[in-house]
C-alpha cells in the first residue's frame, strides 16, 4: 500500500480494503474462496489459543463475514469441538463464497437466534451461548457503517447476553471499521482477528474499546497493491526523525524554544513545558511569564531554564503589552509553545490571538492558548509557518463549538475537521492520540499507559513537540514523533515507580531521554 510515510503502518478503511480484495482476486488471481479459507483458519486458531476446550457458538451474518464464520465452524468441528452455528438471517440468503462454505459445513445445520433450526427435521440447538467456552462474532464485517438494523442488530444484542469471551472476525460487529464510530450497540470482543492489516476503527475510540486484543492475520493478499491509505499507526520507526546532535552544534543549533504562558496560580504548566523541551533536546529554552511569576520559575531548581518577566494584567495573567517583547524574542528563531497556564482572562486571550497570527516562528498551541480560538479556528489559517494544536476532547469541543460527547463519538471526523478549518496539524489527545493534517492524513497512536492520565502531561507533550519543531522537524512528523516519545516515557515512568497511579508529569519528563534511547534501540538506529 502507498500514500503514507514509512513510519506509519497503514490502516486501510473499508473502501481501501474492497479495492485490495478486488486487486488480489482480479489482478493477481487469488481465489476469493481461498482468502476466506485462510481467514477462517486464522480465526479458528485464535479461538483454540484463547479457549482450547469446550463448546463454541458461531454467530453468522449473511455476508462474507458470515462465510468466514462458517469456515471457523467447520474447522472447529473437524477438530472435535462441539459447535453451534447461529445464522441471524435465513441461510438461503447466503450467496457466493458464504453459500459455498455453508455447503461444506459438517454436522447439524444452522439455527436461528431463537434456537429454531433453519432446516426442517433437525433438533433445535440453543443459541443463548450458555455453556459455550467461546463465541465467534461473524455478523458484520469491514464494510459496515451506520446503525445495525433487523437481524444483525438482534444478533449483536444476543451476543451481548452470552457469557463467554468473544472472538470477532475482522471487526467487532457494530463498529465502523473506517472510523471507530459506534452508532448503537456493538459487540465487545476479547480478541479481534483482522485480515491483512489493522483498520482505523480498531485503534480509534470508541471502536478501540470494543476490539480487545487486535491480532492481524496475513490471508495471502500479495504485496504491492496500488491502494493508498490515509490513516496509519505510528510505529517506533518514527524515532529515525529525532534530531541527533553533532560535535559542531551549539545550544542554538540544538533548538530554541519560547514557552509563553503562566498566570496567577498556574506557574507549574509553563515550567513543565519548558523542562520537557529541554529533556526532548532543545538547547536553549526561555519561559516568558507574567512578571510576578518570573522569580518563581527562576528559583524552582532548574538553573538551565531562562526566564523573562513580561507585562501582566490585574488578574495575574500576561497582558497584551507583552506581545512586542515576545515577538522580538521569537525573531531569533526556534519555536513557540503558547498556552500552558496562560489563564482565561480577556487580555491573555487577546495576546494569544495576536501572537498566533503575527509570530513567524513554528507554533505549538495548547491549553488556554486554544481557548482563545474557541469558535474561531479559521483565524489560524492565515499563518504561513508550521502550526500544531494539541487539544483534548473538551478543548476540541470548544474550538468547534460542540460538546465533548460528540467529539468522543466521532473522533476521527472532528480532528480532521479541526485541521481543515485551522490549516494546522491537530493532535487530539487520548490513548488513541490522533494527529491530523489539513489534507486528511491521520497518524494514530497505538496507545501507551493510563499513567499519562494525570495533570501536566499535556504540558509535557507540548514541550516535546515544540523542541522537535525548533530543531527543524516538520509539524506533522514532529507531532507524531512527540506523541510516540511521550507515550513511551509514560510507560517507562510507570515501570520505574512500579505503579501507574503514582506517576506524575515530572516523572514523564525525567523519562524522556531513556524513552528516546529505547525507541532508537528498538528500531536499530
Amino acid at each position: 500500500m502507498t500514500g503514507l510515510p514509512t513510519w506509519l503502518v497503514p490502516l486501510p478503511d473499508a473502501v481501501a480494503m474492497r479495492a485490495l480484495d478486488r486487486w488480489a482476486i482480479e489482478e493477481r488471481g487469488v481465489p476469493s474462496l481461498e482468502l476466506m479459507e485462510r481467514a477462517g483458519v486464522g480465526v479458528a486458531a485464535a479461538v483454540e489459543r484463547r479457549c482450547p476446550d469446550g463448546p463454541v457458538t458461531v454467530v453468522c451474518g449473511k455476508g462474507n463475514n458470515g462465510g468466514d464464520g462458517l469456515v471457523v465452524a467447520r474447522l472447529l468441528r473437524q477438530a472435535g469441538r462441539p459447535v453451534t452455528v447461529v445464522c441471524a438471517s435465513p441461510p438461503g440468503e447466503l450467496s457466493g463464497d458464504a453459500a459455498a462454505n455453508l455447503e461444506r459445513l459438517p454436522g447439524s445445520g444452522p439455527v436461528g437466534l431463537d434456537g429454531t433450526p433453519w432446516r426442517d427435521g433437525e433438533e433445535p440447538a440453543s443459541s443463548s451461548g450458555d455453556g459455550a467456552a467461546a463465541i465467534v462474532d461473524a455478523v458484520l464485517g469491514t464494510g459496515f457503517a451506520g446503525t445495525p438494523h433487523g437481524p444483525a442488530a438482534e444478533a449483536i444484542e444476543a451476543i451481548g447476553r452470552m457469557h463467554a469471551p468473544v472472538v470477532s472476525v475482522d471487526v467487532p460487529s457494530g463498529v465502523d471499521a473506517s472510523t471507530g464510530e459506534v452508532a448503537d450497540a456493538a459487540v465487545s470482543a476479547a480478541i479481534t482477528v483482522t485480515f491483512h492489516a489493522g483498520k482505523p476503527g480498531l485503534w480509534i475510540y470508541p471502536g478501540k474499546a470494543h476490539a480487545g486484543q487486535v491480532q492481524t492475520l496475513d490471508i495471502g493478499i500479495p504485496r504491492g497493491a496500488p491502494v493508498a491509505a490515509s490513516v496509519g499507526m505510528i510505529a517506533d520507526e518514527v524515532a529515525a526523525l529525532l534530531p541527533h546532535r553533532t560535535p559542531t552544534w551549539t545550544k542554538f543549533k540544538s533548538g530554541q524554544v519560547l514557552v509563553v504562558g503562566g498566570s496567577r496560580g498556574l506557574s507549574g504548566a509553563p515550567a513543565m513545558a519548558a523542562k520537557a523541551s529541554m529533556r526532548a533536546g532543545a538547547g536553549y529554552v526561555t519561559a516568558c511569564v507574567p512578571s510576578s511569576l518570573q522569580p518563581v520559575l527562576a528559583s524552582d531548581g532548574t538553573p538551565e531554564l531562562m526566564t523573562r518577566a513580561m507585562p501582566e494584567d490585574d488578574t495575574g495573567g500576561l497582558a497584551p503589552q507583552a506581545l512586542e517583547p515576545i515577538l522580538q524574542a521569537a525573531a531569533r528563531g526556534g519555536a513557540i509553545a503558547l498556552g500552558p497556564g496562560l489563564g482565561r482572562g480577556a487580555g491573555s486571550y487577546e495576546l494569544a490571538r495576536q501572537l498566533s497570527v503575527r509570530a513567524e516562528a513554528p507554533l505549538v498551541l495548547d491549553a488556554d492558548g486554544l481557548g482563545a480560538f474557541a469558535g474561531r479556528l479559521p483565524e489560524l489559517a492565515v499563518r504561513s509557518t508550521p502550526t500544531v494544536l494539541t487539544p483534548h476532547a473538551g478543548e476540541l469541543a470548544r474550538l468547534l463549538e460542540l460538546d465533548s460527547a460528540e467529539i468522543e463519538r466521532r473522533r476521527l471526523h472532528h480532528v480532521r475537521e479541526a485541521a481543515r478549518l485551522s490549516g494546522a496539524i491537530v493532535v487530539l489527545k487520548g490513548d488513541d492520540s490522533l494527529v491530523a493534517d489539513p489534507g486528511g492524513l491521520v497518524a494514530v497512536s497505538p496507545g501507551a499507559t493510563p499513567a499519562l492520565a494525570t495533570a501536566g502531561t499535556g504540558d509535557v507533550l507540548t514541550g516535546v513537540i515544540a523542541a522537535l519543531m525548533a530543531q527543524g522537524v516538520g509539524a506533522f512528523p514532529a507531532a507524531a514523533a512527540g506523541v510516540r516519545l511521550h507515550a513511551r516515557a509514560g510507560v517507562l515512568a510507570a515501570q520505574k515507580l512500579g505503579a501507574i497511579e503514582g506517576v506524575i508529569a515530572t516523572d514523564v519528563i525525567a523519562a524522556l531521554p531513556l524513552a528516546r534511547a529505547c525507541l532508537l534501540h528498538d528500531t536499530g538506529e
